[in-house]
């Protein structure tokens, strides 16, 4: 195939297993993308070196899975360029470690999509038909391994060409973001007004009339990102560099402004959440130290105190009757005014497992534990179980406001008589009875992907968070080892949430263990807002494949599509170039 010199090209190959602990085969075959441009040799992998098209399972009549694989991926574009889309992947379907299946036995299956970052649901083809594709869209041997050179264990298939709007859409979506500038701005309550100066990176040019240093709260950094994103950031000025007293023209110095956590922020915590509540924070987790049988609070005037925070024991599991242990998993909620944990227990086996909710007391403080009510099981509107005790669990409750009614969404697995895997539920929930649903749970998710399915079938710990007219719920996939993934749900506002059909689901997840160096099975998130609006992700991750869950926090980040972005490192978040800046004012 000739490839012209100066045009964009797509790579599209899946990986050799490592291992079940670092890649394993429910990860590696699948369609994975490297890009190069400009008579490049070799190709950029995209996403971390992750797949980003994986095989759906197939469900039986009783709603168990059965794991599916893809491999010999072949990225092409259709003669007609198809009705349903640009481009096209064929591929031929395995079983869930990539072995012969007597289901997909003579298949062969064709995606659609018109970016691959989404694909249409796969559609079968015959052999013939996916031979004749693959024989249409060779690519040399020589080219593919020059491509795929660096690469770690990367299986070439072919490369394609595609248009300059296609290949930078995937930069931005699947690439490294960096910063690359930052621009002095004013800003009213959070959001830009008005831009000064030129985009220099580290000056602004124009004249701000300042009369006190209260005047410099307005002015603000805004950060820019390779991707086309920014971000706004609040501005450390040295006020010894100005003289108030002094009117007339001086230059001001400051450095943009930028939290440090060091990761882990608290060893032996898994499941974090962290709330601001009456002017404080307070932090919140599962605690493997002892095995779940305590939950202990932290309270802090920062995000930075709580890492340091002495801990109060609010709950354990000889409080009251009916808790035994096994205490996963809380997180603090609002509803109607009043401050609520969610949290799972069981009177002592892991079976018995199910979700509960304590309230705080009006005007109470959320670090006496004496001003907290017992833990109450979460039930039907009609004051029935969710499930039942012994043969299903619930676990993972999350709540939030959206469009005027309270909602909750949590996990929950059959074991008896068929363990079908956790399953994430959705139902309305009573703001005047909060231990009740308000509607029929309804099925919002299963682990139907590769990587939701890997070591275990798991979808769990899902977090609500709202941005615009767009409600996002993260959640945690796989088994609670290196394979633990973040994925992510989405809903505009209009539509109906009990509704499986409504929301978008994204094929591959946004947190892996390739995500982050040195961060392994990074899962169960939650967010906190701060008063400046800058929003904070809250997770676990093992420092090492054999460490103990722990908790991290990191700024939460927004692409092109405005969806949340997970992985954006402190480093990555803003270049050390970039720090210092400086402005010219006018002191009045």
């Amino acid at each position: 195939m000739h490839y012209s010199e100066n045009m964009k090209k797509l790579l599209g190959y899946t990986r050799e297993p490592i291992d079940n602990v670092y890649y394993d085969a429910r990860l590696a075959y699948s369609l994975h993308l490297a890009v190069g441009a400009d008579g490049d040799a070799t190709f950029t992998a995209l996403n971390h070196n992750s797949g980003v098209l994986f095989a759906k399972a197939t469900e039986n009549a009783d709603g168990s899975l059965n794991p599916k694989t893809i491999k010999e991926p072949v990225i092409f574009k259709p003669a007609d360029g198809g009705a349903d889309g640009a481009f096209a992947v064929a591929a031929l379907r395995f079983g869930g470690d990539g072995e012969d299946d007597p289901e997909c036995a003579g298949k062969a299956f064709l995606f659609k999509t018109t970016d691959f970052l989404e694909y249409t649901d796969a559609h079968e083809i015959t052999i013939d038909e996916y031979n004749r594709i693959k024989s249409q869209n060779t690519t040399p041997t020589a080219a593919l391994e020059q491509a795929a050179r660096g690469i770690e264990g990367a299986h070439p298939q072919n490369i394609i060409e595609i248009p300059d709007e296609v290949y930078d859409r995937l930069i931005k979506k699947l690439g490294e973001r960096v910063n690359c500038g930052i621009e002095i701005i004013t800003s009213g309550e959070g959001q830009p007004r008005d831009k000064l100066g030129d985009l220099d990176p580290a000056t602004a040019h124009d004249h701000i009339a300042l009369s006190s240093p209260s005047d410099l709260s307005d002015i603000k950094a805004l950060a820019h990102y390779n991707d086309g994103t920014a971000a706004i950031k609040k501005i450390d000025w040295d006020l010894t560099s100005i003289d108030f007293s002094k009117k007339g023209e001086q230059l001001l110095r400051g450095k943009v402004h930028q939290e440090h956590f060091d990761f882990p922020i608290a060893r032996d915590r898994a499941d974090p959440d962290v709330c601001l509540w009456n002017g404080k924070y307070y932090f919140i987790a599962t605690n493997d130290a002892d095995q779940n049988h305590t939950l202990y609070i932290r309270e802090a005037d920062s995000l930075q105190g709580l890492v340091t925070a002495p801990e109060t024991l609010l709950l354990d599991s000889t409080s009251f009757e009916g808790i035994g242990g096994l205490l996963w998993a809380p997180e603090f909620h609002e509803i109607n005014g009043r401050l609520y944990i969610f949290h799972a227990a069981t009177p002592g086996e892991f079976f018995w497992e199910e979700s509960h909710i304590m309230s705080l007391r009006e005007g109470g403080n959320p670090m006496n534990r004496e001003d907290w009510s017992a833990p109450k099981r979460v039930c039907r509107k009609d004051g029935s179980d969710i499930c039942e005790a012994g043969k299903e669990i619930t676990l993972d409750m999350t709540c939030f406001e959206w469009q005027g009614d309270y909602y909750v969404i949590w996990s929950q697995r059959q074991f008896l008589p068929k363990d079908l895997g956790a399953w994430l539920y959705i139902a309305k929930l009573n703001p005047e009875e909060s231990w009740k649903l308000a509607s029929d749970p309804v099925v919002l998710s299963k682990p139907d992907y590769g990587w939701a399915n890997n070591h275990t079938f798991v979808d769990e710990g899902p977090f609500a968070l709202i941005r615009g007219d767009r409600l996002f719920i993260t959640f945690s996939s796989a088994a609670v080892d290196t394979s633990y993934v973040v994925g992510l749900l989405q809903i505009e506002k209009g539509r109906d949430l009990l509704d499986r059909k409504n929301w978008k689901k994204t094929g591959y997840p946004l947190l892996t263990s390739r995500s982050m160096p040195g961060e392994f099975g990074t899962g169960h998130n939650a967010y906190v807002i701060d008063p400046d609006g800058e929003i904070w992700n809250t997770y676990h991750a093992r420092p090492g494949t054999d460490a103990p869950r722990s908790s991290g926090i990191r700024r939460v980040h927004f692409d092109i599509d405005g969806e949340p972005v997970l992985d954006l490192t402190e480093d990555r978040d803003l270049l050390p170039e970039f720090k210092d800046v400086e402005i010219k004012v006018i002191v009045k």
